[in-house]
This record gives structure tokens, sequence and C-alpha cells, in this order.
């Protein structure tokens, strides 16, 4: 199968994203044709600089690089290098009704967060629909807070389809099941947001420091404690193998066990479980042409495939004949 999958280029890259997305989106590539971008025009919609975009672009690229997308298996490719996307956004857009996006919940969301409102912002699902269905896409690994954004996928083609004739593909979501809500500093969901989180490439010092920092209870060293309702346990969970994992869920709940203890350890773990892809990080740094040209020939790749889609659609409403 097809599978399409957007990555916004919107800052460091932390350990709530790989746990909760990225490695299952990697492991997709074993199994299936795997399509990934980076959505640059997606992220216009916050205003960054030109400085900021192009440097997200280039970060993000080396960092799904450096954590095992194979160009040679996927193809992986910037958005904005494909113009046919934004001409089939502008013919999906005339079979779009407004009260379709007017009740999409994320633009009020991002609205009420104190984002500008702007057009770009309110369009937004029906570029992410030209994304998806001019590769005639059949799977789309999306979070639950984007299932909504399939569903008006779905409801544009049908009409186009409907409209037109039989031309564009209906996909089908797949939910990916983070497995677990990884926790940030403060415990609430690791986000950038929030301003809570532990960077995947972020330099070593500055990791065991941020761990150390993690929010506990104020239970004694010599006290039983509960791992189920601990931030640093949750984490621990996420890198440590699992009779590791079972010693210290005795520990927590026997005692005694001080917080210090285990918050080292997980710093020992993440740096551990990440170094081979921070080796990695660091050889593609220096080779940006490198991480450039993949960027360039997914883009080749993918325009292939866009233009035949874009060919039909103009075919079926009737441009350029």
């Amino acid at each position: 199968m097809r599978v399409l999958s957007g990555i916004q280029p919107s800052g460091q890259l932390h350990i709530g994203n790989f746990f909760g997305a990225m490695r299952q989106q990697l492991a997709l590539q074993a199994e299936h044709e795997c399509f990934y971008f980076i959505a640059d025009y997606h992220a216009m919609t916050s205003g960054p600089t030109r400085e900021q975009l192009e440097q997200r672009v280039l970060d993000v690229a080396t960092d799904y690089l450096a954590l095992g997308l194979d160009p040679a298996k996927t193809v992986f490719w910037r958005q904005s290098d494909l113009p046919e996307v934004t001409e089939l956004t502008w013919i999906l857009s005339c079979v779009t009704p407004m009260g379709l996006l007017q009740r999409c919940v994320s633009y009020k969301d991002k609205v009420a967060q104190g984002l500008s409102p702007n057009h770009g912002l309110f369009a937004y699902p029906v570029l992410q629909a030209a994304d998806i269905l001019i590769f005639k896409s059949h799977l789309v690994p999306v979070g639950a807070d984007q299932k909504q954004h399939i569903e008006v996928t779905r409801d544009i083609a049908l009409r186009f389809n409907t409209t037109y004739g039989e031309v564009l593909t209906i996909p089908e979501e797949r939910i990916i099941e983070s497995v677990a809500v990884v926790p940030g500093l403060d415990g609430r969901k690791m986000s950038k947001s929030y301003d809570n989180t532990l960077g995947i490439f972020e330099p070593e010092k500055e990791l065991r420091k941020k761990i150390m920092r993690i929010v506990t209870d104020s239970t004694p060293v010599d006290q039983p404690k509960d791992p189920d309702k601990c931030n640093v346990f949750a984490l621990l969970k996420l890198v440590a193998d699992a009779q590791e994992t079972a010693e210290w869920e005795r520990r927590y709940r026997q005692g005694p066990m001080g917080y210090g203890e285990v918050k080292k350890r997980l710093a020992d773990l993440i740096v551990e479980f990440f170094s081979p892809y921070r080796r990695r990080r660091s050889e593609l740094e220096n080779d940006s042409a490198y991480v450039r040209g993949v960027l360039a020939d997914g883009a080749r790749r993918a325009r292939s495939v866009a233009a035949q889609t874009l060919a039909e659609v103009r075919a079926a409403v009737g441009l350029g004949g």
C-alpha cells in the first residue's frame, strides 16, 4: 500500500515525537511504499521568518535521516518543491463547502491558543487534502487529533469524484497509537508549546540537567512509591529493557529508593538509546549537500507521480484541453 505522511518543520525534535509517532512511521518503510514530505507550506501558517523556515527544513530532514529514514525505500521531499500540490489545492477548494472547513476543530483550537487567524490557517485542510490525494495514497498515519482532517480529505475526494468522475483515491487513516502519553518535565504531555521537552539531539550536558528537573512527589526515600504515577518511571519504561523495568518497579513499591537515583539511570539510558542516532546526525551535519540531494531526488520522484494525478484531474475538470 502507498503510505503518505507529512512532517512540519516546527523546531527541535524531542523524545515524545520519537516514541509517539516517528518510530512507527519509520517502521512502515519495511512494509509499504512510503511517501514522506516536509510540510513547509503548512509551517507558514504560524509565521516563521525566512531564516527560521529554511533552517528548520534542513534540521528536520537531517533528523529524520539520522533516525532511520531510508531514501532508497521512502520518497522524501520538501512540500514546496511540488507546484502540482498548490494547483490541486485550488481545484479542490472549488468543490469544498465553507461549512466543512468551519467545523474543523483544529482551526478553532489554534486561534484559541493565540495564533493570528489567516486564510492559510483556515484553509489548511484543503492543502492537506491535496497532499494526500495527489499521490493516490491508501493509508495516512496520523495522531488522533488529526483524524478529522482525514475525514475532511475523504469528504472532499468524494465530492470531487461525484462531480467529475472516479479520479481520486479515497484514503484510509491509520491512527498512530502512542506507546504511552510521553510526559514532559512538568508531567504534562511532552510538547514544545509547554516548553517541557527532552530534545533528541540537544547537548548531553543540558539533557542530563533537564532530566534531574523532572517533577516528582515528595515521598521520602525510605517509603514505597507508586511507579504508575511517576513521570520518571513512565520515561524509563520507554528506554529500559523488560528485566530492568521490572526491577525498578519492585524497588519503587518496596523501597528504599530515591528519585535522584532513578533520574540518573534514566539519563544514562536515554543517552545510550539515542547515541547511534546522535553519531549519525553529527555526520550528516557535516554533509548538508547529501541531505539537500536526498530532498531534491525525492522531489523528482514525487513529481513524477503527482504530475500524473494532476493531469488526470485537469482533464476531468476541463482545464488545459
